[in-house]
């Protein structure tokens, strides 16, 4: 439902139980995780907070990998990767722990169409990606892929499904050609 103050679930509890630390309100999926790794366009909105929060590979959910020239990330290339700029570049794909990020390149899809490895020394926390909602007595259709930062006065009317982060300080590593 939404109200002046935000959107909300009805049911005053599983309200509550589905807000983070900052007030934000996400998705409800139901389900059991079994099985192994399942690589999809995107993940799990659980696993993906967890992950994002935590700085923890999504795969294997391992510490990510560090070295002197920072966190791993794997990013997928962009449909224009000749205007790539991966300074600031804004990112819910969760860094990656080595073991994984040696398999991951062949086995996700998303990543075979190319990709990108970075290190990076500074992965701030900047918003949440999700269906933003109109507020009462505005015309329109919930936006289903809107980044809302946390400074936002949207903040309130987003649910959220993927944690965001702003990458800075980054060193390109290697691109990835589609693999055919």
């Amino acid at each position: 439902m939404t109200t002046s103050a935000g959107i909300a679930y009805a049911d005053p509890v599983k309200d509550a139980l589905h807000r983070d630390l900052d007030s934000v309100l996400w998705v409800v999926c139901g389900g059991t995780a079994t099985g192994g790794p399942a690589y999809a366009a995107e993940l799990h909105p659980e696993r993906q907070k967890t992950a994002m929060e935590g700085l923890l590979c999504a795969v294997c959910k391992a510490p990510a990998a560090r070295d002197e020239r920072g966190m791993l990330w794997i990013l997928p290339l962009l449909d224009d990767a000749t205007d790539l700029i991966l300074e600031g570049v804004r990112t819910a794909v969760p860094p990656m722990c080595q073991s994984c990020a040696e398999k991951a390149p062949r086995l996700c899809p998303v990543l075979r169409d190319g990709h990108v490895e970075l290190r990076v020394h500074e992965a701030e926390q900047i918003g949440v990606r999700g269906t933003l909602y109109p507020r009462p007595g505005e015309h329109g259709t919930p936006d289903p892929d809107a980044l809302v930062l946390y400074d936002s006065r949207d903040l309130p009317f987003v649910v959220a499904r993927q944690v965001v982060r702003e990458l800075r300080r980054t060193t390109v590593v290697a691109f990835a050609a589609a693999v055919t």
